[in-house]
């Protein structure tokens, strides 16, 4: 049995999108016969050591030198290592590249010392970025090859949204694994800034969150839940009229499964995501999130539209769902398992 060790970033502050993606793409291998090792502290953060534990994957802690890499790939006998990280610096992936092991690194846009075999940029336009690949270096880019989890496969809609209309419309919002950024108690100020009935579900991590979104005063016919984070995430994105998210990687399995999206820029890194979803058409801008922080007029302006217009919100939908067909990973899988052999 082959076995690929997954090095990723995780932690309150980083969030669990490394965690996520990563996790799909072990589903892929793990269905294919692969045994996959984590190489994380998911213990940082409880939830995402569910998800992974909850999956019968095995668990290492994080290392962060060359040489711990190479003695970790020595002592568990890895045919290869897939890196997803922001965090570790770039003579780790050249060390382990150098040694001869298989390497596969996912990126966003900047490489940041990515130094792998197989490099995946699953982010929108990203095949028409042109960046300075290592020597040797094959480039796996654009939607073709968006990571997505059995969960969202499992409920992605076979033909394209039709039309919802009729009741008060149902909001899901959601800002990671954590919300490092504290995105949800702005975006239900927005939301109530919008004068419009809604009935809203929000992911909050802590209780610092539940308290400042229970705070924000609500206007006549407007309802909020708020729940902690959920391995039911896709099923509540299905279920809901309007999704409002981050622009991070969990806009991918928004347009795969068909939602209609409201994005925020909770943070620099996602600004290209961002724009680039939204010049689409595929997802609707909310705002960054500083904006929303200073005024949420904006904001509630757009996510007005979005609440009073069922045509435009089966638009963004129908967008979406064109754009990532659930494929990804197993095209990914494919040319990692390609390069083991």
């Amino acid at each position: 049995m082959l076995r690929v060790g997954v090095r990723c970033d995780v932690g309150v502050r980083r969030g669990v999108g490394h965690v996520m993606r990563s996790l799909a793409f072990a589903e892929e291998l793990r269905g294919r016969g692969v045994e996959v090792v984590f190489v994380c502290d998911s213990g940082t953060v409880p939830w995402a050591d569910e998800q992974i534990r909850g999956r019968g994957i095995a668990i290492e802690a994080a290392v962060w030198t060359p040489d711990e890499h190479l003695a970790l790939v020595e002592r568990l006998r890895l045919d290869a290592v897939v890196f997803d990280s922001y965090d570790l610096p770039g003579e780790v992936f050249s060390a382990v590249r150098r040694s001869g092991v298989p390497t596969l690194a996912i990126v966003d846009g900047d490489l940041r010392g990515g130094d792998a075999d197989v490099l995946v940029d699953q982010n929108l336009g990203a095949e028409f970025d042109q960046p300075v690949l290592p020597a040797g270096a094959v480039r796996l880019a654009g939607l073709d090859y968006v990571l997505l989890r059995d969960e969202v496969l499992a409920l992605r809609p076979t033909e394209p949204p039709v039309l919802r209309q009729g009741g008060v419309p149902k909001v899901f919002a959601f800002f990671g694994g954590t919300d490092a950024y504290g995105a949800g108690p702005y975006v239900v100020r927005a939301l109530a800034a919008t004068g419009v009935p809604f009935e809203a579900t929000v992911v909050a991590p802590d209780e610092q969150l539940v308290q400042a979104i229970g705070a924000v005063p609500l206007q006549q016919g407007q309802q909020v839940q708020v729940i902690g984070p959920t391995s039911q995430l896709a099923q509540a994105v299905v279920e809901s009229d309007l999704v409002v998210s981050a622009s991070g990687t969990s806009t991918w399995e928004l347009l795969c499964l068909g939602a209609t999206a409201g994005l925020v820029c909770v943070v620099d890194n996602q600004e290209m995501g961002y724009e680039r979803a939204v010049a689409t058409g595929a997802a609707a801008g909310v705002g960054t999130l500083a904006a929303l922080k200073a005024d949420p007029t904006e904001a509630a302006a757009a996510l007005r539209t979005l609440l009073t217009d069922p045509q435009e919100r089966a638009q963004l939908a129908q967008a979406g769902w064109k754009l990532v067909d659930g494929q990804g990973r197993a095209r990914v899988a494919d040319a990692l398992l390609h390069l083991i052999s």
